[in-house]
């Protein structure tokens, strides 16, 4: 299985919609919604096998201090295998001098971030009005 990682955001939306549709993201419920905001993005990492897009991660930045990680998802019968790694990588090439990372993590994706070297945020809670149901 070889790997490719890219920048680019020439992306379909069929492949996207897979993606989130595999990991059961109600976003892919509003497809013209996700296509703009992951295209609209600072920052969209995919990872492809041959023409398959079997992962990707988005970034929203101010550019010099801050990040957030809105999304990251890998099909699943890819995961476990480095590719959100990759994924994390390429970003943290970009973002990684910043004086502030953050992202939402819950479930099996919490020891992933650990992993990647995230911590929780002091005594912060999660706050949110979310009109999904996935988690």
């Amino acid at each position: 299985m070889e790997i490719t990682i890219s920048a680019t955001k020439e992306i379909n939306i069929e492949d996207i919609l897979i993606l989130y549709k595999a990991n059961e993201w109600s976003s892919a419920n509003k497809p013209k919604e996700l296509y703009n905001a992951l295209t609209n993005s600072e920052t969209l990492i995919t990872a492809w096998e041959e023409e398959k897009l079997v992962g990707l991660g988005n970034a929203i930045s101010d550019g010099y201090l801050t990040v957030y990680y809105p999304h990251l998802l890998v099909l699943p019968e890819y995961q476990g295998k480095g590719i959100g790694k990759l994924i994390m990588d390429k970003m943290q090439e970009k973002y990684g001098h910043f004086h502030m990372q953050m992202l939402t993590a819950d479930g099996r994706s919490v020891d992933f971030y650990k992993k990647n070297g995230f911590e929780r945020a002091g005594k912060t809670e999660p706050m949110w009005i979310y009109q999904g149901n996935e988690h």
